[in-house]
């Protein structure tokens, strides 16, 4: 365990602060000595989030084919929420230092923007959320924050009311965690819809997010969050695309029959852009991705179409970057575009494009009959796992987990110690418990 005194936010800033920021972006919430000098405050953020616990438990996670489950033998390896966040790592690193950031903040924020997402990926979160929901909701985007700011263990403060060791997670710098909020307000604090789901975090984690956004305006990202952000839709979109091509659930050539076009803009309508959008502007989105000689038509499985198609995925991952950096520029010119210094410009033709991209591989990636089947499955899991772990608790619960069980002073905190139980396991691991304590009461 490594500690350090109690917060004392009066201390000065670290002197580690890359070029570009400020000392305080480089602050930590519990201030500390580097073992190493010569690094940045952001350099070791990385490494932090690069080693937890956290990222490699996404190896296990469901990105959009659940890990494990069977799949063609030319598809042995579809994606996972690890793979996800390496590849949107390394999308935002690029596209943020040929803006001005600092590349290992970008690269920190992106790999930690889905360490909070639970097992089953959305559809896990949307189960949490209805347990969740007499205790502040669950949001994977404020689970983040949570796990990087109080769950990961790395660094501890002692408190000066018990004596005893109190996590602060991977104390993070004031920039990273900030680069990796998306949604800068509570529950039920959209700046522009309150009835939207979406929330960065939650009430019992106020103490660090208010550290966090001294200072900030309110609701509005930082610059790196919104390349973030960016490559994330980048990364996904295109990927996802990638493996439903490559495991044989996408036809090319249906992308040119008008019905099957209609269904995909029907999609894409409300959910991936907003419901009053002219489909023929969708239209016109698709038909430029088709319109390219790279675009992978006819696309067959073999060595030479699977290059073509890697080739595609670069293509497209340029074609998206390079449109939000020429705009970005050519609104603030050149130099360093840090914090809140800008906003990333993104064409509306960028953003059509690629939700187009989403669009498609929702219509016959995750709508498929059996991927329905194996959510209604998922949810029960889910469901009777949140149940069993509430009549039996501590029982069942990871000794770091029994440990808050054990010293939380109410119900509503017990519950949300099993909620952290259930969103840091796998997708296995969920599975593998739900059927220790369902067998064991006999549920199921």
């Amino acid at each position: 365990m490594e500690g350090t005194a109690p917060p004392d936010h009066a201390t000065p800033a670290s002197l580690d602060a890359p070029a570009g920021y400020d000392p305080p972006s480089a602050e930590r919430y519990a201030p500390e000595h580097d073992k190493r000098p010569g690094r940045t405050a952001f350099q070791r953020d990385r490494a932090r989030v690069l080693h937890s616990a956290a990222l490699r438990r996404l190896a296990g996670k469901t990105q959009v084919v659940t890990p494990g489950t069977r799949t063609p033998a030319w598809d042995a390896s579809p994606r996972t929420r690890l793979t996800h966040s390496l590849e949107c790592a390394q999308v935002g690193r690029e596209l943020g230092a040929a803006l001005g950031c600092d590349p290992d903040l970008v690269e920190a924020a992106c790999l930690s923007h889905d360490l909070g997402h639970p097992p089953f990926g959305h559809n896990g979160e949307q189960a949490l959320n209805e347990f969740a929901e007499d205790c502040g909701g669950f949001e994977g985007n404020a689970q983040s924050l949570r796990l990087l700011a109080r769950l990961e263990p790395k660094r501890f403060v002692w408190s000066p009311e018990s004596g005893d060791p109190v996590s602060v997670g991977l104390n993070l710098t004031r920039a990273t965690l900030d680069a990796a909020t998306k949604y800068p307000w509570p529950r039920g604090a959209h700046p522009t819809d309150p009835a939207s789901p979406k929330f960065g975090v939650y009430e019992d984690d106020r103490p660090v997010f208010d550290w966090v956004r001294k200072g900030a305006p309110d609701g509005r990202t930082t610059f790196e969050a919104q390349v973030m952000d960016w490559s994330d839709d980048v990364a996904y979109s295109v990927h996802d695309v990638e493996d439903g091509l490559h495991a044989g659930h996408i036809d090319p050539g249906c992308l040119h029959a008008e019905p099957e076009r209609q269904a995909v803009f029907e999609v894409a309508l409300g959910r991936y852009v907003p419901a009053d959008t002219d489909p023929a502007e969708l239209a016109e989105a698709l038909d430029r991705l088709l319109d390219q000689e790279w675009w992978p038509h006819g696309y067959d499985g073999t060595a030479v179409a699977q290059a073509r198609l890697k080739d595609a995925t670069s293509q497209l991952i340029g074609r998206f970057c390079l449109a939000a950096e020429g705009a970005t520029r050519q609104t603030y010119g050149g130099g360093r575009l840090t914090r809140y210094a800008a906003e990333l410009v993104v064409p509306r033709g960028a953003r059509l494009e690629c939700a187009v991209l989403k669009a498609v591989a929702d219509r016959y990636v995750m709508q498929r009959a059996e991927q329905e089947r194996l959510r209604a499955d998922q949810r029960v899991v889910v469901a009777e796992l949140a149940e069993a772990l509430t009549a039996r608790a501590p029982d069942g619960l990871d000794p770091q987990f029994r440990a808050l069980f054990d010293t939380a002073p109410d119900d509503r905190a017990r519950k949300r110690v099993i909620i952290d139980q259930i969103a840091s396991l796998t997708d296995a691991s969920a599975r593998s418990l739900h059927a220790r304590l369902t067998n064991a009461t006999g549920w199921g």
